[in-house]
């Protein structure tokens, strides 16, 4: 399979952490960001980060910054569309998607993704805990030819993303937790402790 692209989703609006750009809060001495970027610019051919407003302030990251299409910002999928677009221009087949605030993010997560991908090419994170799995469905890897569809799904007001995963059949590549949570994400200043502590 070709090596997919990467997109860094960092459109949300951070409200729990007081605003601004979440992705930016300074972890050990380097940004949540950077630290997503050393995770997983390894792992993809090329890498994008998605987010909204004045695209200069990221010009330190020397990525391409893809502001979402759709209006009032709905949401990681319309992130998710983003990247679509993009590796459509250059004729990347699939993408995978990261958040931005997951300082610890698997270092194997895209061959796993690949490996778990559905019929559909589709596959999400997952993780388990006393026997139930949960998908982490800001990471994932999702095939370029549905981006039609989901541009369709966003206009009708689709905004969770499993609600449309679902629809296509994503398969699940299942992470372990210990030492901890490899998906753990900073929301708010108590999250960022502990992320000190893990770090």
């Amino acid at each position: 399979m070709v090596q997919p692209h990467g997109v860094i989703l960092a459109g949300g609006r951070a409200t729990r952490m007081g605003g601004g750009d979440k992705g930016r809060l300074m972890l050990s001495g380097r940004s949540l960001v950077a630290r997503v970027v050393d995770r997983l610019a390894p792992q993809v051919d090329r890498l994008a980060l998605n987010a909204n407003g004045a695209p200069d302030r990221w010009s330190d990251l020397g990525l391409p910054v893809l502001p979402d299409e759709a209006p009032d910002r709905p949401g990681p999928l319309a992130g998710v569309l983003a990247g679509l677009d993009w590796a459509a221009a250059t004729g990347c087949p699939h993408i995978v998607t990261a958040a931005a605030d997951t300082p610890f993010l698997p270092p194997d997560l895209v061959p796993r993704l690949l490996a778990a991908a559905a019929p559909s090419g589709f596959a999400l994170a997952a993780t388990e805990v006393d026997g139930r799995v949960r998908a982490q469905p800001t990471f994932g890897l999702w095939p370029v030819a549905l981006r039609d569809d989901l541009r369709t799904a966003l206009a009708a007001g689709t905004r969770k993303i499993v609600a449309w995963t679902d629809a296509h059949g994503a398969g699940l590549a299942v992470f372990p937790t210990e030492p901890w949570d490899p998906f753990f994400n900073v929301n708010t200043p108590e999250d960022l402790a502990r992320a000190e502590a893990m770090a």
